[in-house]
């Protein structure tokens, strides 16, 4: 598959200038990675948002700024987004090489039917959303894939270990013991889920009364 591109300019604009840079329809972003001094550039911000909705994690993508000669291998590292409206505002590249190999974390996408699920009404759980690896660029997945048609019974369990992985190309770095998904009991799933308080109930328990979080300019601008 080709890499997907996009093209940028040098930035000169930093700090809270940039806003006027939003207003006129580019997005500041850095290039930077292992031995190399960041370089600050600016994109269309149609085009950027173009690429950021065709592109997925840890695709490479072909960088061509302005002014140089050659494109540069890089993969989106990092976005910032207002909380509010979820308007774009920074986007971090990490330059890569495509002959030394990179730390990733790479989705899990279950996949399959569990019968324990449609003979048992079991409920299917899924413990933790990605692992974390390290291969060539170019040998980095999209995804990988957790088949749950193995789970034939209940509290049955798929761990890192058993991820169909080619593991001459990737080392996997997250705990082989680890559960990615298991089948729960209807009674076991609805105690644990009891137990569990909601996230922003727990936040608003650790945070003194009154208040918030103040948005702050992303760093790197």
């Amino acid at each position: 598959m080709a890499n997907a591109e996009l093209t940028v300019a040098p930035r000169t604009v930093l700090g809270k200038k940039v806003a006027a840079l939003r207003r006129r329809g580019q997005t500041p972003a850095n290039v930077y990675g292992h031995g190399i001094a960041s370089t600050a550039v600016q994109a269309e911000t149609a085009a950027l948002l173009h690429l950021l909705r065709g592109v997925s994690r840890n695709q490479i993508i072909n960088l061509r700024v302005e002014g140089e000669r050659t494109p540069r291998t890089v993969v989106v590292r990092d976005i910032a987004r207002d909380p509010v409206n979820d308007r774009l505002l920074h986007v971090d590249f990490y330059q890569v090489s495509m002959t030394e190999r990179m730390r990733a974390q790479v989705p899990i996408v279950l996949v399959g039917t569990s019968d324990a699920v449609s003979t048992y009404q079991g409920v299917l759980l899924q413990m933790i959303d990605q692992i974390e690896i390290d291969a060539l660029p170019g040998d980095i997945p999209a995804h990988i894939e957790c088949d749950v048609s193995v789970l034939t019974q209940l509290e049955q369990s798929v761990h890192v270990r058993d991820l169909r992985i080619d593991r001459d190309k990737i080392h996997v770095h997250t705990d082989p013991d680890v559960v990615v998904a298991r089948v729960a009991s209807p009674r076991l799933a609805a105690e644990e889920e009891g137990a569990a308080p909601a996230e922003g109930e727990a936040a608003a328990a650790a945070a003194p009364e009154g208040e918030q979080p103040a948005a702050e300019e992303p760093a790197g601008s």
